[in-house]
């Protein structure tokens, strides 16, 4: 009976944990499929629109590591991944509001309100991009934290695997719907597919309200490597402002030294690995870009090429009809 209810704790944790697996891909595939439209619309340039949609990207490249090793030294009565997951997934929930009430925005804090409408589009979509994409870290991090056999682990990432064909699946799907029924309870069809989405997300992120992380887990699965060897301070002896401050530059600074450390790390580890190996890095690396690059402009030129819209056109008109059909 032990067992039997062990195996259904952890079933449900599992289930749990990869359920914001899934409302993670399906904003991202959805969102990242119909922003390169909106960026066109207002106005910005198809040789602009990709470096906005790079931001992400190249924030991520930055703080990854950052991240990672902050939370490998987390400590909170939450656990030490969850607190950065629900950051990064306030976020999430940030960008779906900005993004399709950007002319709103725009409109209330300027006269002119074409600039910053761009600019707040611009801002909508990194932080989608770039907390979307960041999230994935911690969330990996808690699955292998949560279920450390062998067995449990790859049936955690085999449903992880599962989770995001199917919010891929999901999130592609809903963009090609027409939402002009709910056009009068929830705007026009940005508004409904943005606020679907939200809905969505957020069911998903309270789900992990209840998983239960431990929040003592991280000093038994740090490895030597990641610990801190300096000294702690003892509270006892030292002032309570001096007490929190000094914990948490230690930290930051070991933070820091890790991501200084990175590169070195990676170039060691490359040089280690077998040739067939690196063969499936660069293969992996080239399929991305290829997939990313189709992505982008795919959605554009289905409205372009096929149905033969404008995105520059003025709402309402025939060009701008067809193009939205597209």
């Amino acid at each position: 009976a032990a067992d039997s209810m062990s195996f259904q704790s952890r079933r449900t944790q599992l289930l749990l944990v990869n359920s914001l697996t899934f409302g993670l891909e399906v904003c991202l595939a959805a969102g990242i499929t119909y922003v390169p439209p909106l960026l066109l619309e207002v106005g910005v340039e198809e040789k602009f629109m990709t470096m906005v949609l790079g931001i992400g990207p190249v924030l991520g490249l930055v703080f990854v590591p950052l991240i990672g090793s902050a939370s490998d030294h987390w400590h909170s009565s939450y656990g030490r991944r969850r607190p950065f997951i629900w950051v990064l997934c306030l976020g999430v929930l940030l960008s779906l509001f900005v993004i399709p009430h950007a002319g709103s925005l725009a409109s209330l804090c300027a006269l002119d309100p074409r600039p910053l409408e761009i600019a707040f589009l611009i801002l909508g979509i990194g932080l989608l991009d770039f907390c979307g994409q960041v999230c994935f870290t911690p969330l990996e991090a808690l699955l292998s934290d949560l279920f450390q056999e062998p067995d449990n682990c790859r049936q955690a990432f085999s449903m992880y695997a599962f989770m995001i064909s199917l919010g891929g699946c999901i999130g592609y799907l809903l963009p090609a719907i027409d939402w002009a029924f709910l056009a009068p309870y929830l705007g026009g069809q940005e508004s409904c597919l943005f606020s679907l989405l939200a809905l969505i997300f957020l069911g998903c992120v309270l789900a992990t309200l209840f998983v239960t992380e431990e929040a003592a887990q991280g000093d038994l699965l740090d490895g030597p490597a990641l610990k801190d060897v300096s000294p702690k301070p003892s509270l006892s002896c030292c002032p309570l402002c001096r007490g929190c401050c000094l914990p948490r530059a230690r930290r930051v600074l070991q933070a820091l030294r890790n991501v200084c450390a990175l590169l070195p790390r990676l170039h060691g580890l490359y040089c280690r690995i077998p040739r067939v190996i690196r063969r499936l890095f660069v293969a992996e690396l080239c399929s991305w870009m290829a997939l990313m690059t189709f992505m982008l402009f795919y959605t554009d030129f289905v409205g372009e090429g096929l149905y033969h819209g404008v995105p520059r056109a003025k709402p309402g008109t025939e060009a701008r009809r067809h193009y939205d059909e597209g």
